[in-house]
């Protein structure tokens, strides 16, 4: 009697029924590992191992693979927030089911809660039984997301290695010219989502921002802005026990002539209004010491996030150009990969 469940782990915890049958699985065997609970019946000829409520078992279900920001943080990407389940469905799909009920039709192409992307055989070519491939997820994320959001993915992609430098070439190959601006805010020397946020919105604002700032022989800063303000981005997971070293860091910081500021994540993400006075009340109490970029307040160049259409009225002619780049003294960072 074949291990269902050992076969559907080996297979990533995904397997649809030929791969199991070619692997010795009876009929028999895979209704007795449904019954008695160590695989479950993601879809009609789909089997597994992984829970009911996971987003790849739902996408399965559905009738495809995530996709875009959904597939991104599947693989563990930088992303902030709650996301809509974004699922790839061949163009010619039919037979849909809802994420939540393999036995209820998917009626209507937009649900709350999912977004459906109907892709070419070139992308279902691609990628596992549960996520397109990493490139053609960010072309989704690009195409879909907040331009912050869709930095930092491309931030965490080439700084972890998940895509080198041919398959980012590959990337803007398939996005629209009024996409590709987007490709100058990529750093992959950038270490974590909060940098990767300060960083983008910093610059938004019309800051000169560099990034991993030699400090002494062993140190780097995190952030430098306008040759002011060194900013550290501190997840309490890295810095819960290097209070002391943290501490004589910025003393080093200051001693290097720039006015230390050390904002957590969660500043970064949930209070960021206070992080943009801290640091222009900064740069204004230094600019008379400071080489500054711009004039030091932050707003030399009035760039403006894109505001971008509503998802179910998305149109191709509708999607605004990216920004392009202000100050970047961390520049040819899209080309930085490692």
């Amino acid at each position: 009697m074949a291990d269902i469940a050992e076969l559907v782990d080996r297979l990533g915890g995904m397997a649809q029924k030929q791969q199991l049958v070619a692997l010795g699985a009876r009929d028999l065997d895979l209704t007795l590992a449904v019954r008695g609970g160590r695989v479950i019946r993601a879809r009609q000829g789909w089997y597994s191992t992984l829970a009911e409520d996971d987003p790849r078992v739902r996408a399965v279900r559905v009738g495809g693979r995530l996709t875009g920001i959904s597939a991104v943080i599947a693989a563990g990407g930088w992303v902030l927030g709650r996301h809509p389940l974004h699922v790839s469905v061949h163009d010619n799909a039919a037979r849909l089911r809802t994420p939540s009920n393999r036995f209820v039709q998917l009626a209507k192409r937009h649900v709350k809660g999912l977004a459906l992307h109907w892709d070419d055989g070139g992308v279902a070519r691609r990628g596992t039984a549960t996520s397109v491939d990493l490139r053609d997820a960010l072309v989704r994320v690009v195409l879909d997301e907040e331009f912050e959001t869709a930095v930092a993915a491309l931030d965490w992609a080439v700084h972890t290695g998940r895509i080198d430098r041919m398959d980012f070439e590959r990337i803007f190959a398939h996005l629209p010219r009024n996409r590709r601006a987007i490709r100058e805010w990529v750093d992959g020397r950038c270490e974590s989502l909060p940098e990767s946020l300060t960083r983008t919105r910093l610059r938004m604002l019309g800051h000169d921002v560099d990034i991993q700032v030699r400090l002494g022989d062993l140190e780097r800063i995190d952030l430098v802005v306008d040759d002011c303000v060194g900013i550290e981005t501190d997840g309490r997971e890295f810095h819960e026990s290097r209070f002391e070293e943290d501490r004589t860091k910025d003393l080093d910081i200051t001693t290097a002539g720039l006015h230390p500021l050390r904002p957590s994540a969660n500043m970064v993400f949930r209070k960021w209004d206070r992080i943009v006075l801290a640091v222009e009340r900064a740069i204004a109490a230094r600019a008379p010491a400071c080489s500054c970029g711009n004039s030091g307040t932050g707003v030399a160049h009035p760039l403006k996030k894109p505001v971008f259409p509503a998802r179910s009225a998305w149109r191709k002619s509708a999607i605004p150009e990216f920004p392009k780049p202000a100050g970047n003294k961390g520049r040819g960072g899209a080309l930085a990969l490692g």
